[in-house]
């Protein structure tokens, strides 16, 4: 296992019109771990992030995934292969109720999504399934609650169970924190780590309490270039990372 790395990039480079926001960046993620890509404002983890999603073409550079290439792969193909982007492509249904939107995710990886005049008896057979995403997410208990209707922190959790209903190999998170209170955190948090037991996870945040809490791996960005990488016990005494940070507080988690 010490070289099985799920994702790699390689002299990953992004440029928009001469100002170069992605820089060389060489990352490896190890299969079944949390990796974490963070940085000040401006260091480019977002593009970093949105370059090996595909959501955005690469300037230079190649990504491989298992071992196979995906530098021009679209989206949807890299779903297929099994890393899927939640918060991104698994936007729930507001008036749906928490079932019927893993149901629906379920049916999208059966192939028929759009058959939505399908008999009740024949959906009722993902019924299962979905319960049991449900309760992995923690949130059973509003199994028929309208999607719309959930707090903010539930409705993330209720896209991480569409997600999973893509029997994802890899999670790739953007910023799952964001706009959270810290009850959500919490919750949030607990979640990312009881989904990552068969799993590997890569996410861009911000909190970087949360990050230290759940990575195993963190590589730091600084104007587009990697700047530090390892585990939080080391990055937070670099002190390269300690001045890119200074006034955000890398080094004070307990």
């Amino acid at each position: 296992m010490g070289d099985d790395f799920i994702v790699e990039t390689k002299n990953l480079t992004k440029e928009f019109k001469g100002f170069v926001a992605v820089s060389d960046v060489n990352l490896k993620v190890r299969r079944h771990t949390i990796h974490a890509l963070i940085g000040p404002n401006g260091a480019g983890k977002t593009t970093c992030f949105n370059l090996i999603t595909k959501f955005l073409p690469l300037s230079r550079g190649t990504i491989t995934l298992n071992g196979r290439d995906i530098t021009n792969t679209a989206p949807a193909d890299i779903a297929r292969l099994g890393m899927v982007r939640s918060f991104q492509i698994s936007a729930v249904f507001g008036h749906l109720t928490a079932l019927e939107n893993v149901r629906v995710a379920l049916q999208r990886k059966l192939g028929t999504s759009f058959q939505f005049w399908k008999s009740d008896k024949s959906l009722a057979e993902l019924n299962d399934r979905a319960e049991e995403l449900l309760v992995d997410v923690g949130v059973q208990e509003y199994r028929d609650i309208p999607a719309g209707e959930l707090s903010y922190g539930r409705k993330r959790a209720l896209e991480i169970a569409t997600t999973l209903a893509l029997d994802p190999e890899m999670l790739l998170l953007d910023e799952p924190m964001a706009g959270m209170g810290t009850e959500d955190v919490a919750r949030t948090a607990e979640l990312i780590k009881r989904v990552s037991k068969d799993r590997t996870i890569l996410m861009v945040e911000h909190n970087l309490s949360v990050v230290a809490d759940l990575s195993d791996t963190i590589t730091v960005l600084k104007l587009g270039k990697v700047l530090a990488e390892g585990p939080y016990s080391e990055i937070s005494q670099n002190p390269e990372v300690i001045e890119a940070y200074m006034g955000h507080g890398v080094g004070s988690h307990a």
